[in-house]
Formats: C-alpha cells, sequence, structure tokens
C-alpha cells in the first residue's frame, strides 16, 4: 500500500486490508495518507539524504531489473512517435515518452522509467539514462558528497537540554 503508485492499486490493497481487520483501515486512515503513502506524499520522500547513495540507486532502479523486459512485453504498439501502448499480460499501460508520463504512475513518483517505458525504450534502441532524473546522474550523485558532514565531538561534550534529556522515547505499540 505504501509503494502503490496509483489509486486503483491503493484502494486494491486497502480494501484487501479492511477485509482482515478494519480497525488498521481506520487507524490508516486517521493517521493520515499523506504521511505514509508515497501516492499521497506532498513531496517525493525518495530524495533523502542518506550515506550510501549506491543503496538508494540501487533500490530505485531494481524495479526495471526484475522483470526481463521482453518476456511480460507482449506487444509495443507505436501511436505516434512518443506515444506507445504496452501490453503487460493482459493489462495495457500507456507510456508518452516526451511528457515522461506513463500511466502506471511510477515515473512521476521515482522519476525513473517503468518497466513497461523501459520496454520500449529498449525496442527503439533509446537510452534509458536519458528519461531518468538528474538525481541518479553521475553530477548529482558527486554533488551529493560536496556538502560537508562533520563528525560529533566525543559524547561527553554534547550540550543537550535537561527536558531533551530526560526525555524518555519508546518503541511503537
Amino acid at each position: 500500500m505504501a509503494k502503490a503508485y496509483t489509486e486503483a492499486e491503493f484502494d486494491s490493497l486497502m480494501e484487501k486490508v479492511e477485509k482482515v481487520d478494519i480497525r488498521v483501515k481506520e487507524y490508516l486512515e486517521l493517521a493520515g495518507y499523506e504521511k505514509w503513502a508515497r501516492l499521497y506524499a506532498p513531496v517525493n520522500r525518495e530524495w533523502t539524504m542518506t550515506s550510501n547513495i549506491a543503496e538508494s540507486i540501487n533500490a530505485a532502479l531494481v524495479s526495471a531489473r526484475e522483470l526481463p523486459i521482453y518476456d511480460f512485453l507482449e506487444e509495443v504498439v507505436p501511436s505516434t512517435e512518443y506515444l506507445h501502448t504496452v501490453n503487460d499480460e493482459g493489462r495495457h499501460y500507456t507510456v508518452c515518452l516526451l511528457e515522461k508520463k506513463y500511466n502506471c504512475g511510477r515515473f512521476q513518483v521515482d522519476e525513473l522509467p517503468c518497466p513497461h517505458a523501459w520496454a520500449v525504450l529498449k525496442s527503439k534502441f533509446l537510452m534509458p539514462e536519458d528519461y531518468c532524473s538528474d538525481y541518479y546522474k553521475p553530477k548529482s550523485v558527486v554533488m551529493t558528497y560536496e556538502v560537508p558532514v562533520y563528525p560529533l565531538s566525543d559524547r561527553k561534550e554534547w550540550n543537550i537540554p535537561a527536558h531533551v534529556a530526560d526525555e524518555v522515547v519508546l518503541p511503537p505499540k
């Protein structure tokens, strides 16, 4: 659910949760979808600074590598030079290369070609890298490390206000 790209996918998963336990669905609604579901997040939460940029990039790219593209690609029907329809096991997906929009919703969130777009790009001998966000390109990765990260001093030298030091943080129930 948290990783759903379309409302239909999200709603389908929420229905399954409701069948298992309505209280869980109510809790998730009360918490607010925008806090935990990528589809409803007001910002793209994928772009967080991390100590291991390779892990972040690999996690984003893994979906494109998991499926052998031509195994699931039954047909690519060009509608125009930029608009294509991909038949994935009976489900049809529209890929618009010009606007980098795919009706499965993945590019709009991850800013990487989805497997459907990947199949179109490969069938037209286009470079998938040209359809990735600049965030995944070497220049951006290098810029990530331009910001210095300074180690903390020894814990004994920390100046922590008493009201913070006395706070007890428990794990979630």
